[in-house]
């Protein structure tokens, strides 16, 4: 009995060394069958794309890099995300996702076209050069837009502006090497303004009445809006612009109410409380 029983203590000391390192590679094994079956079984057979209007889906999926099996788990979806906005300006939010077996589901929503950017004017790109010159006598040319481009909402580069368009026009600010897909750049001077743009933008539109402002002029601290065709509206950089947006609205309605839908004039939101000066449209139209 001695003998049986000590046999019996060896055995249950073996399997106690080894449990552990059994454990770890049935946890190696189920790991790496995993890993095989996502490679082997798991590939993209179909790619769909959904809400676009500008781009066609054979567009979308080409610039997405994606190609018919390719392993559904190892797609880079951060980089197929950057081909996508990069080669297609036009496109905005967007989503990417796996659907088991073998579809990839793409996205998207397109930006519109806002507003246009205009050519600086000579003269305020050599005063930018001579304040950079004089920091740095070495200093190159700041490479500025020749053309007039397109932005999104957000400040987007959408592409050189057509001739015909009808988006807002801005003045007072100097595009810095416009490229499609990318943000608009200016000097850092002009940096103000164009968070003043893009705030009045968003605004604009959250209010729904972006095709009814024609243009915006920045300058060093303020920007005017021209309204309904009939209006110049002067605001702060720095202002409240979804409070400013719904108090022009509102002076609008009170004018038209007062002095019939052809009333047009200046308003002074810069000042406490706002001014409002009528004056002939004559006098207010470019």
């Amino acid at each position: 009995m001695p003998r049986y029983s000590h046999r019996s203590r060896t055995r249950r000391k073996n399997r106690g060394r080894f449990g552990p390192l059994f454990k770890l590679l049935c946890v190696v094994a189920v790991v790496v069958a995993l890993t095989v079956g996502a490679t082997v079984f798991f590939r993209v057979e179909q790619v769909t794309v959904s809400g676009n209007r500008r781009y066609t889906e054979e567009e979308i999926i080409a610039a997405s890099g994606i190609e018919l099996g390719d392993n559904l788990y190892s797609l880079n979806k951060v980089r197929i995300d950057r081909n996508i906005r990069t080669t297609l300006p036009y496109i905005g939010e967007m989503s990417i996702n796996r659907v088991l077996p073998s579809t990839i589901v793409i996205r998207v929503d397109e930006w519109e076209a806002v507003a246009q950017i205009a050519v600086s004017d000579a003269e305020r790109v050599a005063a930018l050069q001579a304040a950079r010159l004089e920091k740095d006598p070495e200093a190159e040319a700041l490479p500025v837009a020749q053309e007039p481009w397109l932005i999104s909402v957000k400040g987007k580069l959408l592409e050189p502006a057509p001739a015909d368009s009808g988006a807002i026009l801005v003045t007072g600010l100097t595009p810095l090497s416009p490229q499609a897909g990318s943000f608009l750049e200016v000097p850092e001077e002009e940096q103000a303004r164009l968070e003043a743009l893009t705030g009045l933008l968003e605004a604009l539109g959250e209010a729904e009445i972006q095709s009814q402002v024609s243009a915006v002029r920045l300058d060093a601290t303020r920007l005017v809006v021209r309204y309904a065709g009939r209006f110049d509206v002067k605001m702060e950089l720095n202002a409240d612009f979804p409070y400013n947006v719904r108090l022009m609205q509102a002076i609008r309605e009170k004018m038209e109410a007062k002095d019939g839908e052809n009333a047009a004039g200046s308003m002074d939101l810069t000042r406490s409380p706002a001014a409002y000066s009528p004056a002939p449209v004559s006098d207010i139209l470019p």
